[in-house]
């Protein structure tokens, strides 16, 4: 029995044309598996098509955007993620999801291998590839790109000389993954750092310089979930893709950043996260008055922590999940209304409200009915500062001898 491959197939120039290289290099038959994560787009049968029309010998499609957007959307969401401060996990979140329909096909179609279209540079090997390990241990793995020298030169007269059908030209140089959490860009003229974004880069934001009028939503909650956008119910992806859509027409959530890869080295990277940064802007200032203190402080570091895990590759791995745990513990009380101005680029908070909310007003105000007793405020004082005291005084002493 021919050996069978399976390939992450996104539709685009490399994973295209590795469905050929492979067959070449290999003799194995290629089963093409194209996983919908809320990338928009060409359609799943269109894609389909191609991956048959590039050689592939079945193709398996998945519509997982709504797992997406639930089981690893609103975790990053939960989690604050950011890495480096800067970046939503836009492609890191949806490897997993991607790995674990690769392995039921697999499966399904008898296939001894998994094929990815990453390079040796990148991070996506890594997702990819210690992803399989975990879900599907007896399965191998290879790398067109990486494993099998096929550059992107390469890749381009390899299309031209078979005559396949794909758009990717000398022309359009960039490498662009996108699903509905994110846009990430890469390569090419940005890979001089010095060099400005062009417009053309951008596709789910338009140019914040010049933003329709201020746009006010009222996000709710729920334990940390979005379940309302102006009061209309939403499920987590229609959440994503109403803010995709409102927060992208005012230039909210571009991202241009020299991060650093896991792999070792820095890479500049253009993001484009609407809804991502506008949830996370929300959820956050929706936590600040529903998370106790110590436990806010806490999970700023879980959340980093969580951030660089998923960034490298450790979806699966038994910390990762030991902070999903903790962190869904804090977001027991995280429920309630934001109101939020999106504007030229900014998403601004300007109003919240929860039944769960540790803000007392009458602790806090400074008019008549003030119940904070400010005696108080002078024992407090002295005490937290005794150790410092105690020290100092010490120092003095010890710098006089």
């Amino acid at each position: 029995m021919t050996e069978r491959i399976v390939l992450a197939y996104s539709g685009g120039l490399d994973t295209s044309v590795a469905i050929g290289w492979i067959g070449e290099a290999t003799g194995a038959e290629v089963i093409a598996v194209a996983v919908d994560v809320g990338q928009g787009g060409e359609s799943l049968e269109t894609i389909r098509q191609r991956a048959l029309g590039c050689g592939a010998v079945e193709a398996y499609v998945a519509d997982a955007s709504d797992e997406f957007a639930n089981e690893y959307c609103m975790p990053a969401l939960k989690a604050n993620a950011l890495y480096q401060g800067h970046y939503p996990l836009v492609s890191a979140i949806s490897r997993p999801v991607i790995v674990k329909h690769l392995v039921k096909a697999a499966r399904e179609f008898g296939a001894t291998t998994v094929a990815h279209g990453c390079t040796g540079k990148g991070n996506d090997q890594v997702r990819f590839e210690v992803g399989i390990q975990t879900l599907g241990p007896d399965l191998k793995c290879i790398a067109p790109v990486r494993d099998l020298a096929l550059t992107r030169d390469k890749a381009i007269a390899f299309a031209e000389e078979k005559g396949l059908p794909i758009e990717t030209t000398k022309k359009n140089p960039y490498s662009i993954d996108q699903n509905v959490w994110g846009r990430a860009v890469e390569t090419g003229y940005l890979e001089d750092i010095w060099n400005g974004p062009t417009k053309d880069i951008y596709d789910y934001t338009a140019a914040p310089e010049f933003p329709p009028a201020p746009d006010e939503v009222i996000i709710s909650f729920e334990a940390g979930i979005p379940v309302a956008i102006d009061g209309v119910r939403v499920t987590p992806l229609q959440a994503i893709k109403e803010l995709n859509r409102r927060a992208g027409a005012q230039g909210v959530g571009r991202i241009d950043v020299v991060e650093d890869r896991l792999v070792g080295i820095k890479s500049r990277e253009i993001y484009e996260a609407p809804g991502a940064m506008a949830l996370i802007t929300a959820h956050k200032h929706l936590e600040d008055i529903t998370v106790e203190r110590e436990q806010a402080r806490f999970k700023a570091t879980v959340g980093q922590r969580w951030s660089e895990l998923v960034y490298d590759g450790q979806w699966f791995s038994p910390l990762k999940r030991s902070l999903d745990a903790f962190i869904d513990d804090t977001q027991k009380y995280v429920s309630g209304d934001i109101r939020m101005t999106l504007h030229g680029g900014q998403a601004v908070v300007n109003g919240r409200r929860s039944e769960t909310s540790l803000y007392d007003f009458d602790l806090a105000t400074y008019d008549t009915g003030d119940t904070f007793d400010q005696s108080m405020a002078r024992g407090f004082i002295e005490l937290w500062g005794m150790s410092a005291k105690v020290a100092s005084g010490r120092d003095i002493r010890v710098a006089g001898q």
